[in-house]
């Protein structure tokens, strides 16, 4: 059972990307690794709440580019339409944060 888990995390990958400024700029890799190293990169995403999504194609072409690249265009359309849900998802959070601190202002 763990040679299942050790041959899985030899093969895993993960890559991490960040779009700075408007939404409108293209998104650039900030980090990649394989393994250990894409363990890593997820467990930094987890602990610090940044949206992770699971997608072995997109990761596969990302993860052919260098570090501080931006994306290639043959993976923008998948990557703008990740970061829309992203954006949508962080409006519904704060919102949710919004209604739950007015809610707390309520009950004092």
């Amino acid at each position: 059972m763990n040679d299942d888990r050790n041959e899985i995390a030899k093969r895993q990958k993960a890559v991490a990307l960040e779009q700075q400024g408007d939404h409108r700029d293209i998104p650039r890799i900030t980090a990649s690794g394989v393994g250990t190293n894409a363990e890593k990169i997820l467990r930094l995403a987890f602990d610090n709440d940044v949206k992770v999504r699971k997608d072995e194609e997109l990761v596969e072409i990302l993860s052919q580019f260098e570090v501080e690249s931006l994306i290639p265009i043959e993976a923008l359309n998948v990557v703008s339409e990740i970061l829309c849900h992203v954006y949508h998802e962080n409006i519904v959070l704060d919102e949710a944060r919004h209604h739950e601190m007015m809610k707390e202002e309520n009950r004092e």
